[in-house]
């Protein structure tokens, strides 16, 4: 039987970060909570009360790419982000291909709960939530996480 793990999921952004929780057992996540950015910084507080309530085991940060898989100015900025979580809580970030990710979660947000649902906030949650399941489902496959 697997030890079950706790993951955090991360959606960056400039303005605003979308969290999504999951675990190994199910290897399903679920939103959390979006995080107010001033240039890409959340609030410290913000992110220590999350680490402490979830003690994650791994950390997933989304990285922007372009549809041709080069970079564009947000992928340093989200590497950056993610040693930023690597120093200040010292565990690894997997970094994870977020191609397309907004729109799959403007999708199921929509077919889910319909246009009302359609907020930022609900849109960056449910993006890290496809950033993590397919994480999740990418590690599965090549190995026990």
């Amino acid at each position: 039987m697997k030890r079950s793990q706790t993951f955090l999921s991360f959606d960056f952004g400039i303005k605003s970060i979308g969290v999504a929780s999951g675990q190994n057992v199910t290897g399903t996540a679920a939103p959390l909570k979006t995080l107010k950015a001033q240039n890409g910084v959340p609030s410290l507080d913000e992110m220590d009360i999350l680490f402490e309530e979830w003690k994650p085991t791994k950390i997933v940060v989304g990285l922007p790419l372009n549809m041709d898989g080069s970079e564009q100015p947000l992928t340093d900025c989200a590497r950056q982000f993610a040693h930023f979580i690597c120093t200040r809580y010292k565990i690894l970030v997997n970094l994870h291909d977020e191609r397309l990710s907004t729109i799959e979660a403007r999708d199921m947000l929509f077919k889910q709960k319909g246009f009302q649902a359609l907020r930022k906030d609900h849109i960056d949650s449910f993006s890290a939530v496809i950033i993590l399941e397919g994480w999740i489902e990418s590690t599965l496959s090549g190995s026990i996480i």
